[in-house]
Parts: C-alpha cells; sequence; structure tokens
C-alpha cells in the first residue's frame, strides 16, 4: 500500500481543528449568564456590563477610545481581564491612568485592537497558512504573532512577553472580543 504524503498545511489545519475541539479555551457560548456578552450590544457597552473586566473600562476612558469602540469597526480587541491588569504593579497602574501619561496608555490599548473582526477559527486558519504563526498589525500600528502552545492559542509582543486567550469569541456588533490572561506591550511600560 502506498501513502501519499499529506501537505504540512494540511496536516497543521487537521490538528488545529482537532485540538480547537478539544482545546481548553473557552466558548463565549459555555460561560455562565453572568459572563456572556449581548451580541447586539458594542465593544464598549458589553465591557460596561462586564464584571470581570472592569479596569479595561477604565483604560478604555482613560485613552479616549470609547467612542471608537463604542460605534466604529469591526474590531478584534484582546482584552485582559481584571486579573491580567492585577499582574501589572497597581503603581505602574495608576501611574498609566494619570492625564500626563495618556498617549502611552493609548499605545498600550491600542496595541489590544486589530482591525477586523478575527474569530478564534480565522486566527487558527491564518496560524495554519504561516506553518504554525500568524502576525496581525495592530491599531497602534505594531505587530502580535499569534501561535499555539499546546492546545493555547498564544499571543506575543514586540518584547517578547506572551498571553493566552483563554476565552474567545464573545460576539460584538462592530466586532469580537477575545479574553487574555496578560497584558501585552509595545514597549517596555
Amino acid at each position: 500500500m502506498h501513502y501519499k504524503a499529506v501537505p504540512l498545511s494540511l496536516m497543521l489545519l487537521l490538528f488545529t481543528y482537532l485540538s480547537f475541539a478539544q482545546s481548553p479555551i473557552q466558548s463565549s457560548e459555555s460561560m455562565p449568564s453572568l459572563m456572556r456578552m449581548d451580541p447586539e450590544k458594542s465593544i464598549l457597552k458589553n465591557t460596561e456590563s462586564s464584571k470581570n473586566h472592569q479596569m479595561l473600562l477604565a483604560v478604555m476612558r482613560a485613552s479616549d477610545l470609547e467612542e471608537i469602540l463604542g460605534q466604529s469597526g469591526p474590531f478584534t480587541v484582546f482584552a485582559p481581564s481584571d486579573t491580567a491588569f492585577e499582574k501589572l504593579s497597581k503603581d505602574k497602574i495608576d501611574a498609566l491612568l494619570l492625564p500626563e501619561n495618556k498617549k502611552e496608555l493609548q499605545s498600550l490599548m491600542r496595541y489590544h485592537i486589530i482591525a477586523g473582526n478575527f474569530s478564534a477559527s480565522k486566527i487558527l486558519k491564518a496560524m495554519c497558512r504561516g506553518a504554525g504563526k500568524a502576525s496581525f498589525t495592530t491599531v497602534q500600528g505594531d505587530e502580535i504573532t499569534a501561535s499555539m502552545q499546546g492546545l493555547d492559542i498564544i499571543l506575543t509582543d514586540n518584547l517578547g512577553n506572551t498571553a493566552r486567550i483563554t476565552t474567545a469569541d464573545y460576539n460584538q456588533c462592530n466586532g469580537v472580543i477575545h479574553e487574555i490572561d496578560s497584558v501585552i506591550r509595545p514597549s517596555k511600560i
């Protein structure tokens, strides 16, 4: 019996699909009702009602991104949870929220946003096309890289810091939110 060689891209697609199907990444559909977001509302409105993203909401407001994330789109937001923000020192967070640090805060927040609606499956497909990695240009202008680590989608920033997508595909009327477990950074903050 002869077997044909399977192209690497097909193997990666199959592996990724099977991995994602059994992945510990939670879909927003499987979350308790307290965590679900209304797909008819904007990224901003859903963030306002989320009990797990209050720090993100404060950052959105302090960086003047409310109007953009309240209406325009579509956007994909890699949203650090409140627990992710707690990994930064309280002094650093307080300093970022000061009016004189607004540009730095805007840069940080925009680094968590890419233009377009990228569901987890679209991110996985991009990784398959890129031999296991995919780069995305943020609205801040720099790139983040998505890759797999075991069964998790991992985002890597310019400094080599990583964040894991913990809950994927919170659909919004103007895009999608993926919750991440760490704050990614375009530069040292």
